[in-house]
C-alpha cells in the first residue's frame, strides 16, 4: 500500500511546533524562551566480569573435548570460554559452515564482490548493491574494528576461540570437501574476531535498520543522482558508458519483521505444576532455511558453566534459549520498536539541502563517499562509488513518495537504539551462568543485549519472570505524550507501521535504550506467557500497563493464536490445574487451532444450508457439497490424518480478509471475543472461494493435511529433492499454537533452494506445490522441567542440525517428527551422554605436525 506523507507533513509541523510552545516558560520576556533538552545520559559502565570464570586460555593453546550424541547434538567441554567457544565453533562449521561464511560477506559488504551487483541477476534489482553500500552506511564493520578491543574479556575470549574453532574445521577439512552448497566457493575463507562482531550487530538490526538498506541508498539530495558511478572505466567501456549493467531498484516503505518471527514461550512457576519446581515451555517460529535457524548444543566449564539449548548461527558460545542446572528461559519476537524515523527540516538557505535545524540550531547532514568491488565478469571485478548521507540521528532515508528529500521543505532519517549494541554476548552470557532467579535478572540490569526478544524464564525453586528488554528508544515524556495524545502522529505510526517523529526539536530525541526499571515485567509464581502479542496480557490475571508505547499495544484484540495459548494454559493441565512434562508436550503438538474450536458448528450449518447451491466465484461455478462433507469429516485438528483440515485452512485466510464475527470485540472480555459466525452472503462466499481454489489446484477436498502439507528439502544445487515429508502443524490463520508455513522471500542468505509459489496473495496454497510446502515456523522446540535430580528435558530441531544435504543430520529429527509431532529426550547429564554417545573427539589450536 502506497502511503502519501506529504498529506501529514504540516500537520506534523504543526504538532511539533505545538509542543514546542508548550516547553516554553509561561512568564516573562515573549520574545525568549528556554526549549528543555532531554538530559544526556552517561553510557553504562560494564560490569567487571566475575574473575573466577578463566575468559582466555592461558597458554595460548586452546583445547576442547567434543561428544556427539544422537541426531548429532555436540557436548563440549573446556576449562576456558575461549576454548569452549573454540569446540563450538568447530561443532557448528560441520554442520553450518556454508550459512555463516554467507553472512560474513553480506555484513563485511562483500555481496557484490562475489556474485554481482543483482540478486537476480541481470534484472537490476541491485540488491547486492543495496546491501553492500547499506551496510556500509551503518557502518558496523568500521565500528567492529573501532571497538572490538574495548569488549570485555568474555566477549573478546568468545569471539576469538569461536573464529578460531570454525577456521581449524574449514581448514582440516578443505573447501573442496565442505557443504557442496558452498564448496570452493572463492567468498569461503577464514574469518577473525572482527568479523564475527560485524556480524553480531549486523544481526542486532534486523528489525530496525537492517530493512531500511534501499532506502539508504536511493537517499540524496534534490537533483543529485543517488545511484553508485564506476571509479574506473570497466573493462571494454568508457568511462561515459557508465555501467556494464543496469540499475533498477524497487524501494517501498520497509516492513518491521519481514521473516515473519514468531514465537510461543511459557514460564511456569510452582503454583502451575505438578512438582512445584519450575518449567519452561520454548518454541520459537523461524525460518527453516537462511540466516536465522537455530542449533542445537551443550557446553560445560566445569566448576563454572553447564548450559544446553539452541542459538541463531553464528552466536559464539552462548546459549539463546534453554537452560542450566537453576534457570530456563525462552524468548519470543517483541512487539516493540527499535527504531525512530525523524523528519528533520532543512534549512531553506542552503541551497545544497545538507543543512536542518534542531531548536534552531542549524546542523550538517554530513556525506560520505563509499567504495564497493562489483563482479561484472569471471574473475573481473570493477569499483563503485557512491556518496551516502548521516545526520545527528543516523542515515538519512527516502522511499519515494512517502518519506521524500525535499528542497528546502522536509527530509528524514533513521535512529536505530541497537546501533551499535556491544552487550549481545555478555548479556546472554550471563543468562547462561545464573545461579538463581536473583542472578537471572541482574542479567537484564547489567546488560541490554536482548536486542528484539521478550523473555520468559522459570527457575529450579519455582519463581517465574518475564520482561521485554529488547532495545527500545528511550524518548523522553515530551515524546511520549506527544505519541500517545498528538493525532498527527498516531495517524503515521498507523499510516507507516513505525513512529515518525519531529526532528527538529530535540525533546524528541532520545540518547539511550529505555532503561530496566522502566521495561515491562513480571515475576510471580504462577506462570509468564506470550505468543508475540504485546506485554499486556503476560499474565492475564495481574496485565501489566504504564509502559512506553513503544513497547506495543495495550487493549488490544489478542491474535488468535494468543488466545489459544491463554485457552491451553487453562484447560490443559488436566482435572488439578497443573501441568506436567507431557501435559505439555501434548498442548503443544495436538495442533488443535482456536477458530475451529469457536466457529465450525455454525459453519458447518451454513455450509449445509447452501451445499446444493451454485455459486459464481470469478467466473467459475462452485458447489460447496464436496466441501462440505470434508469439513463435516474434519476432526478440528491439524494433524497428518485430518481430512478436509486444508478446507477449513483456505476458508480461514478468506475469513482473514473480512472476518464475520456475530459478537465484536470487547476489552472487558478479551479472551472470548470476537466470537461467532455470521450466516450471511459473504461467509458463503469466504466457503466457496476456498474450495474454488482447492479445486483449481487439482487438491482433492476430502485429502488428509499430510497429503497436502509437506516438507521437501532442497539439493546443493537449490533444486527439489523429491523427497516430500508428510507435516502436521497449524497456521497462523486459524489460531493454532505448534504453527507453520511458507514463504518464497528471501531468506537473508544467497544459498541456493527451491520454492513453491503461491497461487494468489490471499493465501500460501500452491498449485505447483499441490499444496503448502513448509519453509518456516515451530524451530527449535524444547520443554525443561526442573526436579530434585537436576533439569529434564525434552526437545526438537524441526529441520534437523546441518544445512549440508549430504549428512544424516540434515533431516533425522525432520524424519522423527513427520512420523508423529513428537519431542526427544535431550542428554543433559554425564549418565546420558554416555549411554548415547556417538563420536568423542579432542581438539586443538596448536599446530598439527
Amino acid at each position: 500500500m502506497k502511503i502519501n506523507f506529504s498529506l501529514f507533513k504540516q500537520t506534523l509541523t504543526v504538532a511539533a511546533a505545538a509542543v514546542a510552545i508548550a516547553l516554553t516558560g509561561c512568564g516573562g520576556d515573549g520574545d525568549k524562551f528556554e526549549v528543555i533538552k532531554p538530559t544526556p545520559l552517561a553510557p553504562p559502565t560494564p560490569p567487571v566480569a566475575p574473575p573466577i570464570l578463566p575468559a582466555f586460555d592461558s597458554d595460548g593453546v586452546l583445547q576442547a573435548n567434543i561428544r556427539w550424541t544422537d541426531y548429532g547434538v555436540p557436548h563440549v567441554t573446556a576449562d576456558n570460554l575461549e576454548s569452549m567457544s573454540f569446540g563450538v565453533g568447530y561443532a557448528f562449521a560441520q554442520d553450518n559452515l556454508c550459512i555463516l561464511a554467507d553472512q560474513i560477506i553480506k555484513y563485511n559488504s562483500e555481496r557484490s564482490k562475489y556474485l554481482g551487483p543483482d540478486r537476480n541477476p541481470g534484472t537490476g534489482d541491485s540488491e547486492h548493491l543495496i546491501n553492500d553500500f547499506g551496510f556500509l552506511t551503518l557502518g558496523i564493520r568500521e565500528l567492529a574494528e573501532q571497538n572490538l578491543a574495548t569488549l570485555s574479556a568474555n566477549s573478546r575470549a568468545m569471539l576469538s576461540g569461536y573464529t578460531k574453532g570454525f577456521n581449524r574445521y574449514l581448514n582440516e577439512t578443505g573447501a573442496a570437501n565442505i557443504d557442496p552448497s558452498c564448496a570452493n566457493q572463492p567468498w569461503v575463507q577464514d574469518i577473525d574476531s572482527t568479523d564475527l562482531l560485524t556480524y553480531s550487530m549486523g544481526v542486532a538490526l534486523l528489525p530496525g535498520a537492517a530493512n531500511f538498506l534501499g532506502p539508504m541508498f536511493i537517499a540524496a539530495p534534490p537533483g543529485e543522482n543517488p545511484f553508485p558511478t564506476p571509479v574506473a572505466a570497466a573493462p571494454g567501456m568508457s568511462l561515459e558508458q557508465g555501467l556494464p549493467f543496469k540499475i533498477e531498484p524497487t524501494i517501498a516503505i520497509p516492513e518491521r519483521n519481514p521473516q515473519d518471527m514468531g514465537s510461543n514461550g511459557w514460564g511456569l512457576g510452582s503454583d502451575k505444576t505438578e512438582n512445584g519446581m519450575g518449567m519452561v515451555l520454548g518454541n520459537p517460529h523461524f525460518p527453516h532455511t537462511g540466516n536465522l535457524r537455530f542449533w542445537q548444543f551443550h557446553t560445560t566449564i566445569p566448576g563454572y558453566l553447564n548450559v544446553m539449548g539452541g542459538s541463531l548461527m553464528g552466536l559464539p558460545g552462548a546459549v539463546n534459549i534453554g537452560f542450566n542446572e537453576n534457570v530456563a528461559w525462552t524468548h519470543t519476537f517483541s512487539t516493540a520498536e527499535h527504531f525512530v524515523v525523524y523528519q528533520l527540516q532543512l534549512d531553506a538557505t542552503d541551497a545544497n539541502n545538507l543543512t536542518h535545524s534542531v531548536d534552531g540550531s542549524k546542523r550538517t547532514i554530513y556525506k560520505k563517499e563509499l567504495m564497493i568491488d562489483v563482479a561484472v565478469a569471471p574473475g573481473q571485478t570493477i569499483k563503485l562509488k557512491k556518496n551516502t548521507y548521516t545526520t545527528n540521528y543516523g542515515p538519512m532515508i527516502v522511499v519515494p513518495g512517502n518519506f521524500e528529500w525535499e528542497a528546502g521543505g522536509s527530509a528524514f532519517a533513521i535512529k536505530d537504539a541497537n546501533l551499535p549494541n556491544y552487550d549481545v554476548l555478555d548479556h546472554w552470557l550471563a543468562m547462561n551462568l545464573a545461579t538463581d532467579m536473583t542472578e537471572f535478572k541482574q542479567a537484564f540490569k547489567d546488560y541490554d543485549g536482548v536486542i528484539f526478544n521478550n523473555t520468559m524464564a522459570a527457575s529450579k525453586s519455582g519463581e517465574v519472570f518475564y520482561i521485554d528488554d529488547s532495545t527500545v528508544p528511550g524518548l523522553t515524556a515530551t515524546a511520549l505524550n506527544a505519541l500517545a495524545t498528538n493525532p498527527a502522529l498516531i495517524q503515521i505510526k498507523q499510516a507507516a507501521g513505525f513512529t515518525v517523529l519531529p526532528g527538529f526539536i530535540s525533546a524528541f530525541d532520545f540518547n539511550a535504550p529505555v532503561p530496566y526499571a522502566s521495561a515491562p515485567k513480571y515475576e510471580g509464581t504462577d506462570y509468564v506467557q506470550n505468543s508475540n502479542d504485546s506485554f499486556w496480557l503476560t499474565n492475564f490475571e495481574n496485565p501489566i500497563t504504564g509502559v512506553s508505547p513503544l513497547y506495543g499495544q495495550v487493549g488490544n484484540e489478542q491474535s488468535l493464536r494468543s488466545r489459544m495459548a491463554h485457552k491451553l494454559l487453562a484447560n490443559a493441565s488436566g482435572s488439578d490445574g497443573k501441568f506436567n512434562m507431557m501435559e505439555v508436550e501434548e498442548a503443544l503438538l495436538s495442533n488443535r487451532n482456536y477458530l475451529s474450536e469457536a466457529i465450525l458448528p455454525e459453519l458447518l450449518s451454513i455450509c449445509q444450508a447452501n451445499r446444493e447451491d451454485d455459486i459464481d466465484v470469478s467466473g467459475r461455478t462452485i458447489n460447496l457439497g464436496e466441501g462440505c462433507d470434508a469439513l463435516t469429516a474434519w476432526d478440528s485438528t491439524m494433524n497428518i490424518d485430518s481430512v478436509g483440515a486444508h478446507v477449513f485452512r483456505e476458508f480461514a485466510f478468506q475469513f482473514r480478509r473480512n472476518p464475520q464475527w456475530a459478537v465484536a470485540y470487547d476489552v472487558s472480555d478479551v479472551l472470548n471475543t470476537p466470537r461467532g459466525l455470521v450466516d450471511n452472503s459473504v461467509t458463503v462466499m469466504q466457503l466457496a472461494t476456498a474450495v474454488d481454489k482447492i479445486e483449481r489446484a487439482g487438491i482433492a477436498l476430502d485429502a488428509t493435511l499430510g497429503e497436502v502439507q509437506f516438507v521437501e528439502k532442497s539439493t546443493a544445487a537449490g533444486l527439489p529433492s523429491g523427497e516430500r515429508l508428510p507435516w502436521g502443524g497449524a497456521h497462523n490463520v486459524e489460531g493454532g499454537f505448534n504453527v507453520f508455513s511458507t514463504s518464497t522471500s528471501n531468506n537473508g542468505t544467497e544459498l541456493p533452494r527451491h520454492t513453491y509459489p503461491a497461487m494468489d496473495n490471499s493465501s500460501i496454497l500452491s498449485a505447483d506445490a499441490q499444496g503448502y510446502h513448509i519453509t518456516s515456523g515451530s524451530s527449535w522446540i524444547f520443554i525443561a522441567n526442573f526436579t530434585e535430580d537436576g533439569p529434564v528435558a525434552k526437545g526438537l530441531l524441526t529441520y534437523s542440525q546441518s544445512h549440508n544435504p549430504g549428512s544424516e543430520q540434515s533431516d533425522d529429527q525432520t524424519k522423527l517428527y513427520s512420523l508423529q509431532p513428537q519431542l526427544r529426550p535431550l542428554r543433559f547429564t554425564e549418565a546420558d551422554i554416555a549411554a548415547n554417545l556417538v563420536k568423542e573427539v579432542n581438539i586443538t589450536s596448536a599446530v598439527q605436525e
